[in-house]
């Protein structure tokens, strides 16, 4: 076998080996009672049937871009670089709607360009396309399994972001609600409850130190509730009793022990909480 010969041998083994492992996250609005999560699995298998797609979350709220944001945020980078995480949330075909692919940190992301990316990354990726891929007519209203399913499938067998799109520098630019500082205080707010109920705050590990500089601290929410002090883990108290802790979404977190905390503490999505360091 002459050099070239090998060369090729080498070049097929490679092209085999990365569709084997390609990956394809999902996260998505879909939920799991309609046919669409099936649909948009089974486009991704008619193109590439190596894949192996991992889903995320159909779990989404409706349009909920910032709850997407949060999950995905937290989940991506226990992936192998390289992978693929396709975002259906607020997708729907409309004029106004720029469709697009983008590179960050060696993981690809294919989506509508909704403000989702710009909650999604602190700061500016590092390749953005704007997706020129031709949409069947008769999926029209689902782009889904037809735009960022062929999109996906490409990127995952090794095609160039400028292969499938035109770059682009910009993307859309949403805000969160940012904790508020005022001295010895942080004013935050709750941005996401899991499905223990545990209530995570939008106050991060690393704000929380800068302001705290070791100062005994109280946490307060529903005008009379408190907590003085942190926890390592959520058995750190006796069960049923309420305890805040840095989960591992590194934002501050309500929890109880193997108890419900935002239903028995009466702590839902946007309410005010407020941390006062003492001298």
């Amino acid at each position: 076998m002459n050099i070239c010969t090998r060369f090729a041998a080498y070049a097929r083994l490679r092209i085999n080996i990365q569709f084997l492992m390609a990956i394809i996250t999902l996260t998505t609005d879909l939920g799991s009672k309609d046919f669409y999560q099936a649909a948009l699995k089974g486009s991704i298998l008619s193109i590439l049937p190596t894949a192996t797609i991992v889903d995320v979350t159909h779990e989404v709220p409706s349009f909920n871009i910032s709850h997407a944001a949060f999950v995905l945020k937290n989940v991506y980078p226990y992936f192998p670089k390289g992978t693929v995480h396709l975002i259906g949330i607020d997708s729907v075909f409309s004029e106004n709607t720029k469709y697009i692919a983008l590179k960050h940190k060696d993981h690809f992301f294919v989506g509508a360009d909704n403000g989702i990316f710009s909650l999604l990354f602190e700061e500016k990726p590092e390749e953005i396309v704007e997706l020129n891929i031709m949409q069947d007519l008769k999926y029209l209203h689902f782009p889904l399994v037809d735009i960022f399913v062929k999109a996906a499938t490409q990127l995952a067998k090794g095609a160039k972001l400028k292969d499938i799109g035109v770059p682009t520098d910009s993307i859309d630019e949403k805000m969160l609600l940012n904790p508020v500082i005022e001295r010895d205080i942080i004013r935050g707010s709750v941005i996401y409850i899991d499905t223990f109920s545990n209530v995570i705050t939008n106050i991060t590990k690393e704000l929380f130190t800068k302001i705290q500089r070791n100062r005994d601290f109280t946490l307060y929410f529903r005008k009379s509730e408190t907590i003085n002090q942190l926890s390592w883990h959520y058995n750190e108290v006796p069960e049923g009793e309420k305890l805040c802790l840095f989960g591992i979404s590194n934002h501050l977190e309500i929890a109880i022990n193997k108890g419900k905390a935002s239903g028995l503490l009466g702590l839902h999505l946007n309410d005010i909480i407020r941390i006062e360091f003492h001298p």
